[in-house]
């Protein structure tokens, strides 16, 4: 009779057991299925420029229904007597032009060999200027962007109310845009890009080459990497990552770095950190502007003091990644996550607790006048570090750690101008004021200061 009852137990449990395993696939693939048809978005779609180069630029667009995608483009809106064009038909289009002359504006038209999508004088853009070349070079750089409100449009609205009030002659009013992350919310689902960004942006889109910073909201479906090219074959410069999640490229004599804090291996011997090291090894240009998406330093929707906040991720850059990119000589590195704008001091060597930073550390406070650097790339010549996370959306904070200069709870975004010797970046409000301004110079009577950080 025990024995009976035992093998009664057991088929029961087994059974129970396997409806169980059975209701948990049933679950994944439900989930799977979900993320997969939110990650799909089939309807037209606006052009947008991608992965901009001295010689070349990427081209995306949507038409809606299969058909062989052509672009014709060429320097006189006239004549777009230059054509390339897919060999299959798709829906989504990605065209890559190339043997481009630098620093030169392109009109263009996308469509098929029958019909003209989008095209005409409004449609340009700019190729970059030769690497290494002294051009001015001017970044807008959003954090989180995610929603779109009267907020976030406000912030579009007074950027470029700025850069109308302050023209450059013969130029494009920017030259690239950049995020720190979280550019659709709440969940990287394809409605919530179209309507987030590529809907009220395809003014801007056509003209300006955006690049996104991955964020832990994008991770949350596979739109992100359906719908944006990225240079992880060094296409525009820099060192092949053979990742689309981190990379670096070049314009003018700006060299861009972008790290993937979300998805990637943050450790000592990740894939990543070694990439960056050779990256940085090989970098010749005089001025270096890193982007990831949790902040080293923060006291703002999140604290990166704890360990607990994110997982660990700010505290894993901190650690790991901020002592190789200081050591490259990288000047600014902007992150975003925490909905706020913070901006820190010159620093180096503080890979701690906030409590760890100690006078020595700060090389400048930057208090009413330009941080001062040597001229070239320099190790442990000093960073600034600056928490941009406020384009759609505010949370509160206390605002105090010891690492920052300034600290906002004000909607905004970043535009860098960097020409020269001379950096600029202005955290332009929604209502186009400057609220923060900060400057980086650097030049050959700066003596450099050999610096190690134990």
């Amino acid at each position: 009779m025990p024995s009976t009852a035992a093998a009664f137990l057991f088929r029961w449990g087994m059974r129970l057991l396997l409806g169980l395993l059975l209701l948990l696939a049933l679950v994944g693939a439900g989930r799977l299925l979900q993320v997969s048809w939110q990650s799909h978005y089939d309807g037209p779609r606006e052009p947008y420029l991608q992965m901009v180069s001295s010689e070349g630029i990427t081209l995306r667009w949507q038409s809606g229904q299969r058909e062989i995608g052509v672009v014709r483009y060429g320097t006189d809106p006239a004549r777009l007597e230059q054509v390339a064009r897919e060999d299959s038909a798709r829906i989504g289009h990605e065209i890559r032009l190339s043997g481009l002359l630098p620093a030169t504006r392109y009109y263009y038209a996308v469509g098929s060999d029958t019909a003209v999508y989008r095209g005409g004088s409004d449609y340009w853009f700019h190729t970059a200027p030769a690497p290494g070349s002294a051009a001015a070079a001017r970044l807008w750089i959003q954090g989180d962007p995610g929603w779109w409100h009267e907020g976030s449009r406000a912030v579009r609205d007074g950027m470029l109310q700025w850069v109308g009030n302050n023209p450059r002659s013969g130029r494009a009013p920017l030259d690239l845009w950049l995020t720190t992350g979280d550019n659709a919310y709440n969940s990287g689902k394809a409605h919530e890009f179209q309507s987030a960004l590529f809907e009220p942006y395809a003014d801007l889109l056509r003209n300006i080459p955006y690049l996104p910073v991955y964020g832990n909201h994008d991770a949350r479906r596979w739109t992100f990497s359906r719908v944006f090219s990225f240079p992880a074959a060094a296409e525009a410069g820099g060192v092949a990552s053979g990742s689309p999640r981190y990379f670096s490229f070049d314009y003018a004599d700006v060299h861009v770095v972008v790290l993937d804090s979300e998805s990637s291996a943050l450790g000592e011997r990740s894939m990543m950190l070694r990439w960056l090291r050779r990256d940085l090894a090989a970098n010749r240009q005089p001025w270096t502007i890193a982007l990831f998406h949790h902040p080293p330093y923060s006291r703002g929707s999140h604290d990166s003091d704890r360990w607990r906040d994110s997982w660990g991720r700010m505290v894993d850059m901190r650690a790991h990644f901020l002592p190789v990119l200081e050591a490259g000589g990288v000047d600014v590195v902007l992150s975003g996550h925490s909905h706020m704008y913070e901006r820190s001091v010159l620093l180096t060597c503080h890979y701690g607790h906030s409590t760890t930073l100690q006078p020595d550390m700060v090389l400048d406070g930057g208090r009413g006048t330009p941080y001062r650097k040597p001229a070239g790339r320099v190790s442990h010549g000093g960073t600034v570090y600056a928490v941009v996370g406020s384009t759609a959306n505010l949370d509160h904070g206390p605002l105090d750690h010891p690492a920052h200069a300034v600290s906002l709870r004000e909607l905004g975004a970043l535009l860098i101008d960097v020409e020269g010797e001379r950096l600029d970046a202005r955290f332009i409000n929604a209502h186009g004021e400057v609220s923060d301004h900060f400057s980086i110079v650097k030049s050959a009577t700066t003596a450099a200061v050999e610096r190690r950080c134990d």
